[in-house]
């Protein structure tokens, strides 16, 4: 009795920890982030130019999936249950943001595309009033996973289901097989299209730098650089996308070993990629640095004053 007791405890105190570890990297994250989307609004150079657009969209999107991936983190760690209705919300909506993140990859990586390989219409089809319409284009095929996902709850819940409460985790309001299978074959469908035009993309700009010379070429370098670090990301969040089938297959193993993966799932292809890649970004223009680093310091001065 006094070993399971000890085995119970260490349990805990490890789910403490990683509970613990995680609240730090997400707070230490989400300043990151924030600092960067206070830069974006510093300017009105970057919100007024499309690749600074698409890449203020990435901040603001991977900054709410992770508050409200937090907020879904704090209930089942302290067994907070909800109501069916307020779960399903709370979850499409994070699905919805997860989404929008490699789409507007694909977005900025079609924006470098056409700065590469066609310069003299970039100002034309990269204009402000496009960038916009091309936000709205985003959300719009990033809501129809959550669209089919809802459709599949809508067909085979109960009233009982929308007012019970739960543990509220997407794997739980699936409720059946097929579900699952309907949103992994979504999303990787998805995924194969946003792959394909990746690799379009960065082949063109190859051709295009191979045909270079002087300043041109150094600029088509860095596009081709910048296409890769989007396809980069784009692994990263397909990765994700298989991270419950992983979790899934290792806790019928051991579940003891099944918290520590989901835990590495987490921190590796949920947390890490939606800020240190948005920051590699930030950090690897020019300007952006600059501005960067001025709010830094102004901050750093107000603190110091005050």
């Amino acid at each position: 009795m006094a070993a399971n007791n000890s085995l119970a405890g260490d349990n805990f105190l490890d789910r403490k920890i990683r509970f613990i570890t995680l609240q730090v990297l997400m707070m230490l994250f989400l300043s990151i982030n924030f600092l960067l989307i206070i830069t974006f609004f510093q300017k009105e150079y970057f919100h007024t130019t499309a690749r600074y657009i698409l890449f203020g969209v990435t901040l603001l999107s991977d900054s709410f999936m992770l508050f409200m991936t937090n907020i879904l983190l704090i209930f089942i760690h302290f067994d907070i249950n909800i109501q069916g209705w307020l779960c399903i919300i709370i979850c499409v909506v994070t699905l919805l943001y997860v989404t929008v993140t490699p789409i507007t990859l694909t977005a900025m990586t079609l924006e470098r595309y056409v700065a590469v390989c066609m310069p003299l219409r970039h100002g034309e089809l990269c204009s402000t009033r496009n960038t916009m319409h091309g936000i709205l284009i985003i959300h719009g095929l990033s809501s129809v996973p959550c669209i089919a996902i809802l459709s599949a709850i809508f067909v085979s819940a109960s009233l009982s289901f929308y007012t019970k409460y739960w543990v509220c985790l997407v794997e739980l309001i699936l409720l059946q097989a097929w579900q699952h299978h309907l949103r992994s074959a979504v999303y990787q469908f998805l995924f194969l299209i946003l792959c394909i035009v990746i690799l379009f993309a960065y082949t063109k700009i190859m051709q295009v730098a191979r045909a270079a010379s002087g300043e041109d070429k150094k600029s088509t370098q860095k596009g081709l650089r910048t296409v890769l670090l989007h396809g980069f990301q784009l692994l990263l969040c397909f990765i994700q996308m298989w991270c419950p089938f992983i979790d899934a297959a290792v806790l019928h193993v051991n579940y003891g070993l099944y918290e520590i993966v989901r835990f590495l799932n987490f921190v590796l292809f949920i947390l890490a990629p939606r800020c240190l890649s948005p920051l590699i970004y930030g950090l690897r223009d020019e300007f952006f640095f600059h501005a960067l680093k001025n709010v830094a310091y102004f901050a750093l001065y107000k603190r110091n004053i005050m």
